[in-house]
């Protein structure tokens, strides 16, 4: 049964063509259909297909979304980044919280997108809410995974690509830390006001967006999910998408 779709919740996946690491990879239809469109048929499954708009910067990728029930909207071409490529939408919408799910990861689970959502209704000093699962000590090491602090009460601390919380008598990252995932929730004001900030210097060092609502005051909350499959950013995530979708030989019959 299709899940009922809250006037209050729109799901947004910014969508841009260009693609350093795996070129086009929205596009990569090696498994049947774009990959836009598997993710925009995955994340309707939250809050069902009225709910979703794919924001993109290319009539490629518009095309690409047709015949999946979901709506794709074409945005600037200029935005510097994925928030502000929903923003644009969001100010043309009138739902209370924007879910920003990413345009590469087809195996998103609905109940991490309705969870997210969540977090807001549950936490009203939040303005942000995301997700994070727990990381082992490899990867608190490796800077290409988030990590995130967390305080009691669900709420984030801090973000970073160092090890965080550091163990300092064990010398090694301890338990207590997160990796986080790039899934976003946002009040609608706080959205389109917080696209409007200015890049913050520690955004700017450290590459990550979170920091700049950080900066600004903004409460971010996090729940702290078991796991999760991770989005395709190169060709060896692809192929593990690809393998995930290939069917199990059934067992040969005895003669």
């Amino acid at each position: 049964m299709q899940p009922s779709t809250p006037a209050a919740v729109a799901v947004l996946i910014p969508a841009r063509r260009a693609s350093t690491r795996l070129p086009e990879k929205l596009l990569l239809a090696e498994h049947g259909e774009p990959l836009i469109a598997t993710a925009a048929r995955q994340a309707a499954k939250a809050f069902g297909a009225a709910a979703v708009t794919v924001c993109a910067d290319d009539d490629a990728l518009v095309a690409a979304v047709r015949g999946t029930g979901v709506a794709a909207r074409l945005t600037r071409i200029d935005h510097q980044s994925g928030t502000d490529r929903i923003a644009e939408v969001a100010a043309t919408l009138t739902a209370d919280i924007i879910v920003n799910v990413q345009g590469d990861e087809p195996e998103m689970e609905p109940e991490h997108i309705r969870l997210v959502a969540g977090l807001l209704a549950r936490h009203p000093w939040a303005g942000m809410a995301t997700l994070a699962v727990a990381g082992g000590e490899a990867e608190q090491r490796n800077p290409n995974n988030v990590k995130v602090v967390l305080a009691g009460g669900e709420r984030a601390l801090w973000f970073t690509r160092s090890p965080a919380p550091y163990d300092r008598d064990r010398g090694a990252p301890a338990a207590l830390c997160h990796r986080h995932l790039g899934i976003y929730a946002y009040r609608r004001e706080v959205l389109l006001g917080y696209a409007r900030l200015p890049a913050s210097r520690l955004e700017q060092l450290e590459k990550l967006e979170q920091l700049r609502a950080l900066e600004a005051g903004i409460g971010i909350a996090c729940a702290v999910v078991p796991s999760a499959v991770a989005g395709v950013d190169v060709r060896a995530d692809y192929d593990a998408f690809l393998s995930r979708l290939a069917p199990t030989p059934s067992p040969r019959s005895l003669p």
